[in-house]
């Protein structure tokens, strides 16, 4: 069984890893969805525009993308009474420049109310962690109040990382494209990703890889802004990523867990 991850858990099961598992869980249920795209694309004209989640990383310093996650399918139960509102409130006061937010909720215990009471307590730009593979998600993300989404190279077919990147761009959401390896990375910079996230962890071995942080960093052109997931643990960690290029770690466990999540954001900023 692997270790939590701020990019998602991953178990083998099978011939595949939990994320396969999850994956076909999502699809099924989306090819189930009768809701009607129209129906939904006049639903977010009426939104108001999200705020820059982007922007907010590209501040100087190390940028942490605070997550909110009640639960892990590989530790189990984090923080299941976790009020989103209290917790974001305090990832704020620690200095965060964004927040994650878990919205799947039968495996990891979240849902689109943390995400919108989250995101209305503060004023930080908020990310919806979840399993991107239909159009519907990225208009419910926008109606639940998201500012940007996550898009899951593994989990996805090149066309599909493709058109997911545009609808999120016609819709003003920044789109973060998570990746394990230089096939990829090749994959998110073909499509012109200006956001992309490096899963330290293997998908089938499960250890935390440093040295790939560092190697795919050197990969990333300098005008794409880097995000480091995965294998956090504390201000050390987010030091050397940061020393490698990185301009944001996402970070989930170890601040849900710390006790004291304000200091805990402001240790890995380097500003406690």
């Amino acid at each position: 069984m692997a270790d939590a991850s701020e990019g998602f858990d991953v178990m083998t099961l099978g011939n595949g890893t939990y994320l396969d598992r999850i994956i076909a869980q999502h699809r099924k249920r989306a090819s189930a969805d009768q809701r009607s795209l129209a129906d939904l694309q006049r639903a977010v004209k009426d939104r108001p525009p999200p705020r820059k989640f982007l922007r907010a990383l590209e501040e100087p310093g190390l940028s942490v993308i605070a997550e909110i996650k009640r639960r892990s399918p590989s530790k189990g139960d984090l923080f299941p009474d976790l009020d989103p509102r209290l917790l974001a409130g305090e990832y704020e006061a620690g200095g965060a420049s964004c927040l994650s937010v878990l919205t799947d909720s039968p495996n990891f215990g979240g849902s689109p109310t943390d995400l919108t009471e989250a995101r209305d307590a503060v004023s930080l730009p908020v990310l919806r962690k979840d399993f991107t593979v239909d159009e519907r998600d990225l208009l419910d993300a926008l109606l639940m109040g998201a500012d940007a989404v996550l898009l899951i190279a593994a989990a996805l077919s090149g066309s599909e990382l493709r058109t997911f990147g545009l609808i999120a761009q016609d819709l003003g959401l920044n789109a973060l494209v998570e990746v394990h390896d230089e096939r990829e990375l090749d994959q998110a910079l073909e499509i012109g990703s200006d956001l992309i996230g490096v899963n330290q962890r293997d998908l089938y071995t499960f250890e935390v890889d440093h040295e790939r942080a560092a190697r795919m960093a050197s990969l990333i052109p300098a005008e794409v802004v880097r995000v480091a997931e995965s294998g956090v643990r504390g201000p050390e960690d987010a030091a050397v990523l940061h020393a490698e290029g990185y301009s944001a770690v996402l970070v989930g466990e170890s601040l849900v867990t710390s006790g004291d999540p304000a200091l805990a954001v402001s240790a890995l900023k380097g500003t406690s």
